[in-house]
C-alpha cells in the first residue's frame, strides 16, 4: 500500500526537497504541497492524504492549529499529522500532541529518518519519542490541564496490566522493549496497548501518552 504524504511548509525549497526523497522512496508519494496551514487542511481533505508533515511556523494559519481542525474533522478520521519542529521553543512539542498529532520531528532529522518516521507514524504503531525529546513530553504534558478537563472515565476500565503498559509507552519504550520489561512477547505488549487505546478513545500511541500524563499514569522523571 502505498502512503500518500501531503507537505506543508511556507518554504518551496524546502518542500522540494521533501517530495523528491519521499517519491524516491518505494511505497510513498507526495499527493499535494501547501505553503500555508490552511491550505494544509483544505488539500488534505481534497486528496485524502493518509499523512501530512506539518511545519508549524507558516502564514495564515498556524501548524498547530491546521493539525487540530484535520484531527477535529470526522471526515478525516485516520489521517495522521507528523508535525516538524526545530526544538527552539520545547512546549510546541506538548502542543502538537496535544493538537492531536501523532509525531514529532526536528528539521535537522537525516533522510532516512524521516522516511523512517513517516512509515511509522503512517502505520499507528508507534510514538516518535528519542531520548532527546522524552523530558520534553514529560515536562510539558506533566504540567496542569486547562480549567474543565477531566480525566477520562475509561481510565478504571484499564487493568494493572494495561496501566503498566501505558506507562511504559509514555515513557517511550518500544514494544520489544516493554515485552523486555515485563517478560512478555512483543506482540502481548502491543495487544496490551492497542486494548488500552480503545479503551480511552485514543486514536494512537501518540494520544495515548498525552492521556498517560494528564491523568497521572505516567510522570515527569526527576534530574
Amino acid at each position: 500500500m502505498t502512503i500518500r504524504v501531503l507537505l506543508a511548509d511556507d518554504q518551496a525549497l524546502l518542500r522540494g526537497t521533501f517530495r523528491m526523497l519521499i517519491d524516491s522512496a518505494p511505497g510513498m508519494e507526495v499527493v499535494a504541497e501547501a505553503a500555508t496551514g490552511r491550505e494544509a487542511v483544505e488539500l488534505t481533505r481534497s486528496h485524502r492524504a493518509d499523512l501530512v508533515l506539518m511545519d508549524i511556523r507558516m502564514p495564515d494559519l498556524d501548524g498547530l492549529a491546521a493539525t487540530r481542525l484535520i484531527g477535529e474533522d470526522e471526515d478525516l478520521a485516520g489521517v495522521k499529522v507528523l508535525v516538524l519542529t526545530t526544538f527552539e521553543n520545547d512546549e510546541y512539542v506538548a502542543e502538537a500532541l496535544r493538537a492531536g498529532a501523532s509525531g514529532f520531528l526536528g528539521k535537522g532529522i537525516n533522510p532516512d529518518e524521516l522516511l523512517d518516521a513517516i512509515r511509522v507514524v503512517a502505520a499507528g504503531d508507534s510514538l516518535l519519542s528519542p531520548a532527546a525529546t522524552k523530558s520534553l513530553i514529560a515536562r510539558f504534558l506533566a504540567q496542569p490541564a486547562p480549567p474543565g478537563r477531566t480525566a477520562p472515565p475509561q481510565l478504571a476500565a484499564l487493568t494493572p496490566r494495561e496501566c503498566e503498559v501505558v506507562a511504559l509507552v509514555a515513557a517511550g519504550l518500544s514494544n520489544d522493549e516493554i515485552a523486555e520489561r515485563l517478560f512478555v512477547t512483543p506482540l502481548t505488549a502491543k495487544t496490551h496497548a492497542n486494548r488500552a487505546m480503545t479503551k480511552l478513545g485514543a486514536r494512537d500511541r501518540a494520544q495515548l501518552v498525552v492521556i498517560a500524563y494528564q491523568t497521572g499514569l505516567a510522570r515527569p522523571e526527576r534530574p
